[in-house]
């Protein structure tokens, strides 16, 4: 326990660190969280899931957020240049790639062209203005010609979460999320191809220049960089940054 990081008159209270980060952290973060909280007594660890852009909205409106972790560097970039961040505290943390997938119900062919097909009929994303899963999506189908030709199947979710739902309900024959969404989702969808991208998916974290506990937010990055926390994401499917 850092007293530091506590408010005058509070002494004996609980810290509280509210994270930020992006909805495909949600299965691995809690189980970080839980993990990071065992051995920090007093310390009570929140997480709000949600797509990147949004996360970084909320934030610049005034959220009462200690750390913010993004799935692209795009929007971390977007934070920084905002002054949203504690100067020095962001780094990578993980990585993580994209897959196309499908309902278990339905196969199809390993090709991202046989998403022209008559039998695709919608295609769940994130939406690529917000959510960087949808971003990733939209440069790697561009690359390969095929954004603007499937671009009138695409539904459009709010979070990767959101198209993985899709995907899942049967309400789409096709979507594109992280793999560790494909992970998470094991025997409730089915994973037809890994996509390449043009940039690699890196994950990147950092203290939010408002956090009223800054010595526990730092530390919390550094036990997510730690082989504990690392051997927890290997678990859910990410890789090593």
């Amino acid at each position: 326990m850092a007293s530091m990081s506590w408010a005058p008159g509070q002494a004996g209270a609980d810290t509280e660190l509210l994270v930020s980060a992006a909805a495909s952290l949600s299965e691995s973060f809690k189980e970080i969280g839980r993990s990071f909280a065992a051995k920090n007594p007093g310390v009570k660890v929140r997480f709000n899931f949600a797509g990147s852009g949004p996360l970084l909205q909320q934030i610049a409106q005034g959220a009462p957020v200690d750390l913010f972790a993004s799935a692209d560097q795009e929007t971390m970039d977007k934070a920084e240049k905002g002054g949203f961040l504690l100067l020095g505290s962001r780094v990578n943390f993980t990585r993580n790639s994209l897959v196309l997938i499908t309902p278990v119900h339905l196969s199809m062919g390993r090709g991202l062209g046989d998403l022209k097909s008559g039998r695709v009929q919608k295609i769940a994303i994130g939406n690529p203005d917000s959510v960087p899963a949808g971003k990733y999506t939209k440069a790697a189908l561009e690359k390969q010609g095929l954004w603007e030709p499937l671009a009138p199947k695409f539904v459009k979710g709010i979070s990767v979460k959101q198209a993985l739902e899709y995907v899942m309900r049967g309400e789409v024959e096709a979507g594109f999320v992280f793999a560790t969404d494909g992970v998470a989702a094991k025997g409730k969808v089915r994973i037809a191809a890994e996509v390449l991208t043009a940039a690699p998916i890196v994950y990147p974290v950092a203290v939010v220049a408002s956090s009223a506990n800054k010595a526990k937010a730092q530390a919390f990055i550094g036990y997510l960089r730690s082989a504990e926390a690392q051997a927890i994401l290997l678990r859910h499917g990410f890789r090593s940054p």
